[in-house]
């Protein structure tokens, strides 16, 4: 079996907490690969995202570079609508494959009120982390995950606070944000002119 995470999110701009998820995952669960799948049209978070698909699908190329393992998808970029992670992993499954969704605890708090929940729990595993501000631990939070019928896993890492409305934020001044952002990051967006502000 090929063993697959996927690692979905706005990266409203992506940052190191994202990159050392999926190298968790993919270390300690033995992936062969993490895909980051890029949201298009984020249907939960619309007027909260500042920079365009396309814009963040660039910053989230330029943040994995050459790490092993981990791949950029343009899956959600490249379908119309809203992106539903049902869609997506429906679009991955396939023989032979094995697909792992990796969440923070704070988005697994919210999954039934995703599309489809039911079909999400029959086509990946879930891989928690934790999360800062996150309403349960990772661990409480797979447990009550497993007592529903969910096949769920604790990543073990120590949660980063880095907030993403932060990162723009310091973005938008001009003031350094240190090692939370790859400096290809800061690069694409200082080159697209994402974040400034009036």
């Amino acid at each position: 079996m090929h063993r697959v995470g996927v690692l979905g999110g706005t990266f409203d701009p992506p940052h190191v907490a994202h990159l050392d998820l999926a190298e968790a995952a993919r270390d300690q669960f033995g992936l062969e690969r993490v895909l980051l799948v890029v949201a298009g049209d984020p249907w939960q978070k619309r007027g909260q995202v500042e920079a365009g698909a396309r814009e963040r699908l660039a910053m989230v190329e330029a943040a994995v570079g050459e790490r092993p393992g981990i791949e950029v998808s343009t899956v959600e970029v490249d379908r119309e609508g809203p992106s539903y992670t049902v869609d997506t992993l429906e679009g991955l499954a396939e023989p032979g494959t094995e697909l792992f969704l990796i969440l923070g605890a704070d988005a697994a708090a919210t999954l039934d009120t995703w599309r489809r929940p039911e079909r999400v729990r029959q086509l990946a595993e879930i891989l928690l982390a934790d999360r800062p501000g996150a309403p349960a631990s990772a661990a409480n939070l797979a447990d009550r995950l497993r007592a529903d019928g969910w096949r769920c896993e604790v990543i073990e890492m120590a949660p980063h606070d880095v907030s993403s409305t932060e990162l723009r934020t310091r973005l938008a001044r001009g003031a350094p944000v240190g090692p939370d952002v790859p400096p290809g990051v800061v690069r694409v967006a200082e080159e697209r002119g994402l974040y400034t502000r009036p």
